[in-house]
């Protein structure tokens, strides 16, 4: 047995929909502008990029329910409503079409996102990692197995802030769809069981402020409702 200088870390995990048991977390990854509204609000042109990625820690997934932490270091916290991909079996150079053999689930989950310290991290050409990847920075409900939800390819995406909708919009609008996104990205990485994907975000984003009530959900997979705790 491996033995350790310092006590092991608990390892990260998501509920399962209607069991004890969880999924447990190696790697988070997140694909950026993968809606085109979503792409041109941000001042890009969808039809002439590939998909790009950026990562979140493991532990940086919490439940989407009861009071979500509002993060040190920025006065503009943004939402960003996806659906989430559970890899269940990894694998490289993954082709399109056995690219969904490798899926365990799905989930609905909101990507966090310091907005201003993403935007001096562009203009200063500097890694995302502090905009994207802080603690509780990934909401998501429990997982549902490919058994109970298929491969959802349509459906509503929605989220609203105090009730008022902020996003809308479809799963088929996906400029990549999951099959797409998870050969591209094991065409750069190895997938292993145990990584999510978060599959990009419809347009409509914006600012959400302590005390927020944060509702939404994706069409078939489920939804979600939690507060923004107040600011540290």
């Amino acid at each position: 047995m491996t033995e350790f200088v310092i006590p092991v870390p608990q390892a990260a995990s998501l509920a399962v929909e209607g069991q004890d048991a969880r999924f447990p977390l190696r790697r988070v990854y997140c694909v950026g502008r993968n809606y085109s509204e979503h792409a041109r609000e941000m001042g890009h042109d969808p039809d002439r990029e590939p998909p790009f990625f950026f990562a979140k820690p493991a532990d940086a997934v919490v439940p989407a329910e009861g009071e979500v932490p509002y993060p040190t270091l920025t006065s503009d916290l943004h939402h960003e409503v996806e659906l989430v991909v559970a890899i269940g079996k990894g694998g490289k150079n993954i082709a399109v079409e056995q690219a969904l053999e490798h899926v365990w689930g799905y989930s609905a989950g909101v990507d966090l996102t310091r907005r201003d310290l993403q935007a001096t991290a562009k203009k200063m050409g500097r890694p995302w990692d502090f905009a994207k990847g802080f603690d509780a920075s990934a909401p998501t409900i429990a997982l549902l197995p490919v058994s109970k939800v298929g491969h959802p390819v349509q459906g509503k995406i929605w989220l609203n802030v105090n009730g008022e909708p902020r996003q809308i919009g479809d799963l088929s609008d996906q400029i990549w769809q999951v099959a797409d996104v998870i050969s591209y990205l094991s065409q750069a990485v190895e997938l292993k069981a145990g990584d999510l994907i978060y599959t990009g975000t419809p347009a409509g984003v914006g600012a959400i402020n302590p005390g927020d009530t944060v509702t939404g959900g994706i069409e078939g997979v489920g939804e979600f409702s939690f507060t923004l705790g107040a600011k540290p």
